[in-house]
């Protein structure tokens, strides 16, 4: 017996060993999932889905997962990305109705088509290697053309105009990208419980698409350990933000529409993903609703908060928290089951009204000038009603400023000149000197590398409307690289509108710290906005020539060879025959009929007609033959002269 034990004892090591290899730490994976719904003031409903998914940092030599998808972990592994963002948005987030101040904007609202960002931790000299082959993998990965961005002129290197300060970042972006349901399949793949169970199930295909604006995020970043021998871990965040149009009868206009889960996207919850270590849904009520609770007990009248004189809500929230201008209703779904669904519906009673915080400027971006030759990019800041009550103002030499940092991207066949650049401050214009205070500038170089420009703007906090214009050419292509869709223009990115001094966050009395929505949302992020996609029409060749010269050239070839062959192939004997035939039936005339009536009289035999000679007709022919054969042969040497004098 005690030789069976020895025998066992180092299977028992090994077996430690290899466990110990495979998790490296003693943490496990973790997955949440949480749905946030938000009204709008414009009757609108907001759906932000957050799902995110951590991978503990595991031993270098292998890493096995349960929750994490290994498809992510391996691009982590194979390209050395520290972080990166891939989202997919169809629509324009409209900053003045659905806010432009707050965590949930600064982070999911996002430009039109397809915005790629990564930073590597590989040597500078392989970091545009690893961006190339991060654009394909990705590219097979969502069912997306994003392996277009590997062209040099579709990429570039921001420093610092960006907000990620790095030299190892490249950025992309593809603005005519159509999002459809072959990107959200994939994306919903990665999820452990997919779209089959927990709140991933509301995702109706029909009920997200219809909606005014849709972005579907992905954002992973890497976690270093701290420890010798364990790689980094990974933190995986997955959004999906939607923004829909409640189906109402009400015919008063004042009158915010009353919804539920099944209204809005067709399905119920029925519960919980069973893999999830947290599973909630949040209500967010700003305005006037958080301003008059601000002085509620929101652990004592939390039974009376859900149903009021202004609203009723559904079910009972399991829990109320409570920021400085919004109410946060808390509800767990794990309670919920095939017969007992959880829908939660929101009922108005009184006419509600609010506005949602905006950024401290507002940016839109537009072309001036005419013509296919020359032109005008211009930005106009215009100052928001909560400018003044914003925090974050700098004072400097006794003077308050707002500082703006303006990043865009300019494609090589839009030649920008630079030192046109010109600033407007209030419509009077101002010098360099006054109002720039950084700027970074990357001329393009044709068919090589797109140009970029970073700009930081200091603005006095009085500021009404700032405008920035620099002028541009319009280059020339080659007739392959036109896309198919040439007359409809060209696209340029949107320029992304950042306030370095100015930091968004929520705050609420009482943390959560299972809720990884809610610790996002108290991180200060950024303000940012983006501007419009401008679409630059440049001289385009007359595609339909070719077509046509292709299409006479045919035909005059096979009238050619069709003549000649006819020519060729005529037999020249059967048309002899044909002809006497055809001259016999002719000639009944009056030479015929004395003839007959001659011989007759004389008592001989009728003599058929006489014909020419057949010398006659061979000639005739042939003099005929050669006439359409010289014809021929002129049209021919006609064509080669004037082909090949063009």
């Amino acid at each position: 017996m005690a030789s069976l034990i020895r025998s066992w004892i180092p299977l028992l090591i090994l077996q430690s060993f290899l466990v110990a290899i495979a998790f490296g730490s003693k943490e496990a994976e973790e997955f949440s999932e949480a749905l946030l719904l938000k009204p709008l003031p414009d009757r609108k409903v907001l759906a932000h889905f957050h799902f995110e998914n951590r991978a503990p940092p595991s031993n270098s030599h292998g890493r096995h997962h349960h929750l994490f998808p290994k498809a992510i972990s391996q691009l982590v592994q194979k390209f050395r990305v520290k972080e990166m963002e891939l989202s997919f948005t169809q629509g324009r987030w409209n900053h003045e109705h659905w806010g432009g101040f707050d965590p949930l904007s600064s982070m999911n609202a996002k430009p039109v088509g397809v915005e790629l960002w990564a930073v590597f931790d590989v040597p500078q000299s392989q970091v545009d290697t690893s961006w190339k082959n991060l654009t394909h993998a990705l590219s097979g990965l969502f069912c997306a053309s994003i392996n277009f961005l590997e062209s040099s002129t579709s990429y570039a290197a921001p420093t610092w105009g960006f907000g990620t300060n790095s030299d190892k970042l490249r950025y992309g972006s593809l603005p005519r990208e159509a999002v459809c349901t072959e990107n959200l399949t994939p994306w919903l793949k990665l999820l452990p419980c997919r779209d089959k169970d927990g709140i991933s199930a509301l995702m109706n295909r029909p009920s997200v698409y219809r909606g005014f604006y849709h972005s579907q995020r992905l954002h992973l970043s890497t976690v270093e350990s701290g420890q010798e021998g364990l790689g980094s871990g990974i933190v995986l965040e997955q959004t999906l933000t939607v923004v829909l149009q409640p189906e109402t009868t009400s015919v008063e206009t004042n009158m915010q529409p009353s919804w539920s889960l099944s209204s809005l996207f067709g399905r119920k919850v029925v519960g919980s993903c069973v893999l999830a270590k947290s599973s909630n849904v949040y209500l967010q009520l700003e305005g006037r609703l958080g301003h008059e609770s601000k002085n509620v007990d929101t652990e004592i009248e939390a039974h009376k908060l859900w149903k009021n004189a202004d609203f009723d809500l559904s079910l009972k929230p399991d829990r109320v928290l409570r920021e400085s201008s919004s109410l946060l209703f808390i509800f767990d779904i794990d309670k919920s089951s095939d017969s007992e669904p959880f829908d939660l519906g929101l009922t108005w009673k009184l006419p509600s009204k609010w506005s949602c915080q905006q950024a401290p400027l507002q940016a839109t971006r537009f072309l001036m000038g005419s013509g296919n030759e020359r032109g005008a990019i211009a930005i106009l800041l215009k100052a928001t009603e909560s400018q003044e009550k914003l925090p974050g103002r700098v004072v400097t030499d006794g003077r308050c400023t707002i500082k703006a940092n303006i990043f865009q991207i300019f494609p090589w066949y839009v030649k920008v000149y630079y030192h046109t650049l010109q600033i407007f401050v209030d419509q009077q214009q101002k010098t360099d000197c006054e109002v720039l205070k950084k700027i970074n500038v990357s001329p393009s170089t044709d068919k090589v590398s797109s140009g970029m420009l970073e700009m930081m703007l200091e603005l006095p906090c009085e500021v009404k409307s700032a405008a920035i214009s620099i002028e541009y050419d319009k280059g020339f292509l080659h007739i392959d690289e036109y896309p198919p869709d040439a007359n409809q223009g060209f696209d340029i990115p949107s320029a992304l509108i950042s306030f370095p001094s100015h930091h968004a966050s929520l705050d609420f009395q009482e943390e959560l710290s299972k809720s990884p929505l809610l610790s996002s949302f108290k991180e200060k992020s950024l303000v940012r906005s983006y501007t419009e996609v401008l679409l630059v029409p440049l001289t385009t060749p007359d595609f339909s020539m070719p077509y046509n010269v292709i299409t006479i050239t045919c035909t005059i070839f096979a009238l050619y060879f069709g003549s000649l062959l006819n020519v060729l192939r005529r037999r020249i004997g059967e048309e002899e025959r044909f002809l006497k035939s055809q001259a016999g039936k002719k000639t009944f005339g009056l030479k015929q009929l004395l003839s007959r009536l001659t011989a007759k009289i004389r008592g001989r035999p009728i003599e058929p007609p006489s014909s020419d000679s057949p010398a006659a007709q061979s000639s005739f022919l042939s003099s005929k033959l050669i006439f359409k054969i010289i014809l021929v042969a002129g049209a021919a040497a006609a064509w080669q002269y004037f082909s090949t004098d063009n």
